[in-house]
C-alpha cells in the first residue's frame, strides 16, 4: 500500500466525484492500486478545466479521502473508476509549495525550479512523511482537536520523575476519528458560509464569541453522505431541524424549497426574500447537484 496524491480540476474533464469517485484512464492504474487500503489527498492545478488557456485553479491539496476498490468504466474502455470513502475537506485548502519548500519533493528540481513533468503527472505517490505534512499543514491544531488527539492512552515511564506525556497520534490517524471529523466538517461548513445562515441570512455570534449557525450534512451521515462542504449547509438551529426532517430543502438552481403547510407563519417570514440560498463567494463550495437531489429524493415532504 502506498499514500497517493490525485489531480482533479474545478471542471474535470473526467467523470470525478471527489467525495465519492475518481475517475482515470488505464494510464494511472499500476499507482492507483497501490493506493487502495491506504489513503490519498486530493490536489486542484491551476487549470480549472479540460481548457488548454483555462485558468482558476488553486494549486492546492484541498481533501483527504480513503480508496477502497476499482471498477471498470463500462462506457469507456481502458478508464475505470476509483472508488473512495471517509472523504473529509480540509479546514483550509495547502498550496503545493510554501516559499522554497515543496511539499512533495518530487515536483522540486535539484536546481530549485519547479519538476514540470512530475507535476504533469495527475496521480503521484508520497512518502509517508511527505503525506503526514500535508494534512497536518491542512487542519487547525487548536484544543478542541487536542482534546481528541489527547484521549489516547497516558504512557507511563518507570524510573523517571518527569510527568508521563500523552501519546500525540499522527494526523492521518485522526482523519478517520468522528469527534476530529464533525469539528473539521463543522469549522469548514461555518467558514464557507461566514458563520451565516443560507436559508434565513442570520448571523448570530453568542456572548463567547462563538457563532450559533450549524453546520448540517445535505445527504446524511446515516446515509453515507460525505464530510464535504459541497454535502454541506450552514444553518440555524430550528431551520437545521427542519431541513433533516424534510420540511425544508433545495432546487438545484438553490431555490429554497418549502414543504406545503407544514411550516410555521413564524419560520416563514424568516426565509430569504429571495427564495434562495445565501451561498459562499466560492462557487466550489457550493452544494453539489447530486446531494441536494438525494434530499430532495429521500427527505423532502413537499
Amino acid at each position: 500500500m502506498a499514500k497517493g496524491v490525485f489531480t482533479t480540476k474545478l471542471s474535470p474533464g473526467y467523470d470525478d466525484l471527489p467525495e465519492e469517485r475518481y475517475h482515470f484512464p488505464r494510464t494511472y492504474l499500476r499507482q492507483i492500486e497501490q493506493t487502495i487500503g491506504d489513503t490519498i489527498v486530493y490536489y486542484e492545478p491551476r487549470r480549472g478545466s479540460v481548457e488548454l488557456s483555462s485558468r482558476g485553479g488553486r494549486q492546492a491539496y484541498f481533501a483527504v479521502a480513503r480508496p477502497y476498490a476499482i471498477s471498470d468504466d463500462p462506457k469507456s474502455p481502458d478508464h475505470f473508476y476509483c472508488h473512495v470513502s471517509e472523504y473529509l475537506d480540509f479546514e483550509r485548502v495547502v498550496p503545493f509549495r510554501n516559499g522554497e519548500i515543496y511539499l512533495e519533493s518530487m515536483l522540486q528540481r535539484e536546481d530549485g525550479g519547479t519538476n514540470k513533468g512530475a507535476f504533469g503527472r495527475s496521480v503521484r505517490i508520497v512518502p509517508d512523511d511527505e503525506f503526514e505534512d500535508i494534512l497536518a499543514a491542512g487542519f487547525s491544531k487548536s484544543p478542541i482537536d487536542f482534546a481528541v488527539q489527547n484521549d489516547s492512552p497516558i504512557i507511563p515511564f518507570a524510573g523517571f520523575d518527569e510527568p508521563p506525556v500523552p501519546f500525540e497520534r499522527p494526523m492521518i490517524e485522526l482523519t478517520v476519528i468522528k469527534p476530529f471529523r464533525d469539528v473539521a466538517f463543522r469549522r469548514s461548513v461555518r467558514a464557507a458560509y461566514d458563520n451565516r445562515c443560507a436559508v434565513t441570512g442570520l448571523r448570530l455570534i453568542n456572548g463567547g464569541g462563538r457563532p450559533e449557525v450549524q453546520a448540517a450534512h445535505i445527504q446524511a451521515v446515516e446515509d453515507k453522505g460525505p464530510d464535504s462542504v459541497r454535502n454541506g449547509l450552514a444553518l440555524s438551529g430550528t431551520i437545521h431541524w427542519m431541513f433533516d426532517r424534510g420540511l425544508l430543502s433545495v432546487a438545484d438552481d438553490m431555490t429554497i424549497l418549502k414543504a406545503k403547510g407544514q411550516l410555521p407563519a413564524e419560520v416563514e417570514h424568516l426565509i430569504n426574500a429571495s427564495g434562495r440560498l445565501n451561498l459562499p463567494k466560492d462557487p466550489g463550495q457550493w452544494p453539489h447537484p447530486a446531494y441536494l437531489a438525494y434530499h430532495r429524493e429521500h427527505r423532502f415532504k413537499g
